[in-house]
């Protein structure tokens, strides 16, 4: 079973472009013991969502200098805006040896779409980034950890290799959907810890049950 942690911004989040998002900023000194923490553990994958700056600025150098690697899913429409990243920044990505999702085109939920609007988010998202880093791109991360069986039917239909949610358990490494741990501006490297070295309990059980429910509504 993999474990799989979920950044969203390092450092300080200086202008929330959603309510709340501040809430998902680890501050850098706190990432760094994190990735201290996955560089020495097994079976611990990690990724990042959103397309922030600081994943180029501050995780990506954090990362080459443990030999880590990592998948990251900007979302498509903030490709021109200066505080994520541009399409030369995905480019370095991938020659770093890094992995590249899709996380939409707008950052909202794929449950209850059009199919006008599932048709930007999963298909035209997807050939804008696939463009924009010189690579195919073949796995999404869930917006906001929102779903339904409609969306992972549209997902199926589209083509990914691989669907990642916000669920809070480890996944098996084959499996379609790969369940997260969105680390938050609260946890520190003794939370994570416990999440990477601790065995699945009742909480993760919920969530496994909850995932199921939501899968089929």
């Amino acid at each position: 079973m993999t474990v799989n942690l979920c950044f969203h911004g390092v450092g300080s989040c200086t202008a929330e472009r959603e309510a709340g998002e501040s809430r998902y900023w680890m501050a850098e000194d706190e990432f760094l013991r994190v990735i201290d923490i996955v560089a020495e553990s097994t079976d611990v994958a990690i990724s990042f969502d959103d397309g922030n700056r600081s994943d180029v600025d501050i995780a990506l150098p954090a990362l080459r200098e443990r030999g880590l690697r990592a998948t990251f899913f900007p979302v498509a429409g903030r490709l021109s805006d200066p505080a994520s990243l541009s399409p030369a920044d995905l480019i370095g990505l991938r020659e770093a040896g890094m992995q590249i999702g899709s996380h939409g085109w707008t950052h909202i939920p794929w449950r209850g779409l059009s199919a006008e609007a599932a048709q930007r988010e999963l298909i035209a998202a997807r050939d804008a980034l696939t463009e924009a880093s010189g690579g195919d791109i073949t796995e999404a991360a869930l917006p906001l950890g929102e779903y339904d069986r409609m969306a992972l039917h549209r997902l199926r239909a589209a083509g990914y290799h691989a669907v990642y949610t916000s669920d809070r358990f480890p996944f098996r490494q084959r499996a379609w959907m790969r369940a997260r741990y969105s680390v938050t501006a609260h946890d520190t490297a003794q939370t994570v810890q416990r999440i990477v070295h601790g065995r699945p309990g009742l909480a993760e059980a919920r969530n496994v049950a909850a995932s199921l429910v939501k899968r089929y509504r």
